[in-house]
């Protein structure tokens, strides 16, 4: 379970460097919807 959370905080961490990176909000949050319904479907499927 430490592995598995410890490679969400990874992910997490990239994923606030790019919005850093990235400053249109838009593209942000439609960057984030794409990546939780990827995420979803690869988890539960």
């Amino acid at each position: 379970m430490k592995k598995v959370i410890g490679f969400i905080l990874f992910w997490i961490a990239i994923g606030m460097l790019l919005s850093f990176f990235l400053r249109s909000t838009l593209l942000t949050v439609l960057l984030l919807i794409l990546f939780l319904v990827i995420g979803y479907h690869m988890f539960c499927h």
